[in-house]
């Protein structure tokens, strides 16, 4: 089916993109912030207006907006699956959540603490990363599979539709069904200086 067949390289062109960034920030951690006595309160801004970023990006993939509500509405025989991938997003929520939590006293002092907030930031991205991949190798084949070629058809025209309106995330995270947590981030004081070196 050279619907399916588009539909799903169109999908994982998107994840190979969310991947990027994810890795991106995975090593930003790990390279720039788990090696500091302490974090400022700009530091931790910057990396929790990432992870906010990061969210929405995901939040607005093209598998979560037409592949899976097409799968849970046709077939049942991926519903542990489903649940199995809700829980790693749910995940992905709860360490943003505490982060975002933490941000709201400010600079992060001491060493155990910045690791426990490094930790915390590594669990966002593997969460994410690990949803990633068990939709491709898992997800991909199964909808290749049970969904009929009208259904793919629709899939195609939604993602074309898409395209050519070149949809960009909003800034705020939209509630979330069948109980996923929604993070609240805290006020963004980022600091610029920061942004700037990191950009550079």
């Amino acid at each position: 089916m050279l619907t399916a067949t588009y539909s799903l390289v169109a999908m994982s062109v998107e994840h190979a993109s969310v991947r990027a960034s994810l890795n991106a920030f995975h090593t930003l951690i790990r390279s720039t912030f788990a090696p500091e006595p302490s974090l400022s309160s700009g530091q931790v801004d910057f990396a929790c207006l990432a992870m906010q970023r990061l969210y929405d990006a995901f939040d607005h993939r093209k598998v979560e907006l037409v592949l899976i509500p097409a799968v849970r509405k046709l077939t049942h025989v991926a519903d542990r699956l489903l649940a199995e991938l809700d829980q790693l997003r749910r995940t992905a929520a709860q360490a943003m959540n505490w982060l975002f939590a933490r941000a709201r006293d400010g600079a992060i002092e001491g060493k155990s603490a910045v690791a426990s907030f490094c930790d915390t930031a590594d669990k966002f991205c593997s969460s994410l990363l690990t949803r990633l991949e068990r939709e491709e190798r898992e997800l991909f084949p199964v909808a290749r599979t049970a969904l009929p070629v009208e259904t793919w058809f629709d899939i195609a025209h939604q993602l074309i539709a898409a395209e050519s309106r070149s949809v960009k995330p909003r800034a705020t995270l939209r509630t979330r069904p069948r109980g996923s947590i929604t993070p609240v981030p805290p006020p963004m004081r980022v600091d610029n200086n920061l942004v700037r070196g990191m950009a550079s």
